[in-house]
């Protein structure tokens, strides 16, 4: 018997994430195997980028895996797609894992400075960083709704192009033509040569 293939037809992308959650809730391990092998590159790319450290990548990502496999019983899809659910996850842990290590840096350095007293340069110099800081902020303020959105999905949150197009249901072009717009203007705010 010949198949008619029709060009228009929507082709198989993989497994139904949501079937395979589901699975994995009532603790299904091979539903668990699929998922993984599904989702786990995203989890690591996206952990990568905030991290950017390989070793502290894979372990968050692991550790991501493993809330993925206790808490798939909590998934609910009316409130977003099973990858959207899997990368939130990754990018909170991501997220806890930098604020963790700067608090432990921070830490550090607040023992060490006890027996220190700062130059006057360094005063200087952080009295000069919170000043650039709040100009970013003002400058910030200047962009429209949609491109201080953009750009700080992108440049604060970690998200790429896509994703960020993703989040906001908007064209890919779209996002990188308010990317670029809202750069441009926060140059020309901060007033940084071209």
């Amino acid at each position: 018997m010949n198949r008619v293939v029709h060009l228009d037809a929507p082709q198989w992308r993989g497994p139904d994430l949501q079937e395979l959650v589901s699975k994995v809730a009532l603790g299904e391990q091979d539903a668990f195997g699929q998922l993984y092998d599904a989702v786990a590159g995203r989890v690591l790319g996206l952990v990568r980028r905030v991290l950017r450290d390989p070793a502290q990548s894979e372990e968050v990502a692991q550790e991501v895996l493993l809330e993925v496999w206790r808490t798939a019983s909590r998934y609910q899809p009316e409130r977003g797609e099973v990858m959207s659910w899997v990368l939130t996850i990754a990018h909170r842990r991501a997220v806890d894992r930098v604020r963790s290590a700067q608090a432990a840096s921070d830490r550090e350095q607040r023992v060490a400075s006890q027996a220190y007293a700062p130059a006057f340069d360094e005063v200087a110099e952080q009295v000069e960083g919170r000043l650039e800081r709040e100009q970013v902020r003002r400058c910030l303020k200047t962009l429209t709704e949609l491109q201080n959105e953009s750009v700080t999905l992108a440049y604060y949150r970690g998200f790429s192009y896509r994703e960020v197009a993703d989040m906001l249901n908007v064209p890919l072009g779209t996002i990188k033509t308010r990317m670029r717009d809202g750069l441009i203007r926060l140059r020309d705010c901060l007033g940084v040569g071209s």
